[in-house]
């Protein structure tokens, strides 16, 4: 999340926090021409604001073009150019044979700042901007994002409906698998390195847990959802292989089990989805790097954002204060 200049991914994150980018805005106090619902900056504006010259700001619009017009870079003309003129005339200075002006709202202004090295004080604006994003973010979780997945209003049910799926698999591994106790352990890891490629080890040193939290406490809801998947799909394929052979399952044969399952066609979208989601969760919101799936690291969407920092965020102790009842009618269930 660290260098902006070469990483789209991380310039893209910081555009699509509008918590972040409000107060990024607040900061500034860029002022410019309230055009159509939003601030409107020309390129002498934003040279000027840089410390460069127009043409600095054109060789940058020509090489990033589609990542700029992506973020609200335009050229207007026509009608919208003629009413931007009649107010804003004696502030652009436009001669009047003009037929086109680019115009950057404040998320493109910002777009550049991320990109422009020859810029002092876009050096700084960078360095404020991540600042921001971290303060954003820890406010909006109240000071830390172990467990921001439980944001998430999806979460709690997933995770009740996970626990039953559970209990289905570590029966079947008892009824059905001729080991000892480790291999509850064991099989629950190759479940974990089946969807994300690492072992419950290996993800509590990525995320820095204490050797007493409790890994799936802080998965989202759609890894918990993917886990739930393998452990009732390989329970069920457990019992049927087990009554089948009139025994129970060597390691072997187990282990035989979990790469059909996981490199079945129809587990495979899912998967990535799963790896997709995780990775670039956790590198934007707990700054936690999972090597493993560097190549599923995307840009979080604006959905996102809302999902775990905006209103459609939800308050964990309130969720498990409302869920009471459930809790009650699973225990007696037991």
């Amino acid at each position: 999340m660290r260098d902006l200049t070469n990483s789209n991914i991380a310039r893209q994150n910081i555009l699509n926090n509008r918590f972040a980018i409000e107060k990024i805005q607040e900061y500034i106090g860029l002022p410019g021409m309230l055009f159509e619902g939003e601030y409107k900056f020309t390129i002498q504006m934003v040279a000027d604001f840089y410390d460069i010259d127009e043409r600095t700001v054109k060789r940058y619009l020509e090489k990033y073009d589609q990542e700029l017009k992506h973020n609200g870079y335009i050229l207007s003309r026509g009608k919208r150019l003629k009413e931007l003129k009649l107010q804003f005339g004696h502030v652009i200075n436009v001669p009047s044979k003009t037929t086109q002006l680019g115009l950057f709202n404040f998320r493109a202004f910002l777009n550049l700042g991320m990109l422009l090295a020859e810029s002092d004080n876009a050096k700084l604006l960078r360095s404020k901007m991540l600042d921001i994003v971290i303060e954003t973010i820890n406010e909006k979780t109240g000071g830390g994002t172990k467990y921001i997945n439980r944001k998430d209003s999806d979460y709690l049910p997933t995770a009740i409906r996970e626990s039953k799926y559970r209990k289905e698999f570590t029966s079947a591994l008892n009824r059905y698998v001729d080991m000892g106790n480790y291999k509850y352990s064991l099989f629950t890891d190759r479940i974990y390195h089946c969807i994300f490629k690492e072992n419950a080890k290996e993800y509590k040193q990525i995320l820095k847990l204490e050797t007493k939290d409790n890994a799936r406490d802080t998965m989202y809801a759609e890894i918990l959802n993917l886990i739930a998947s393998f452990e009732t799909g390989i329970a069920f394929e457990l019992e049927k292989h087990s009554k089948q052979k009139g025994r129970k399952l060597h390691q072997k044969e187990v282990d035989d089990i979990f790469k059909y399952f996981s490199e079945h066609p129809l587990q495979r979208p899912h998967i990535e989805d799963a790896r997709t989601k995780m990775a670039s969760r956790d590198l934007h919101f707990r700054d936690a790097f999972h090597k493993k799936l560097e190549q599923y690291i995307q840009s979080i969407s604006p959905a996102d954002f809302e999902r775990f920092l905006g209103e459609q965020s939800v308050d964990f102790e309130q969720q498990l204060e409302e869920a009471k009842d459930v809790f009650k009618r699973l225990k007696d269930a037991e």
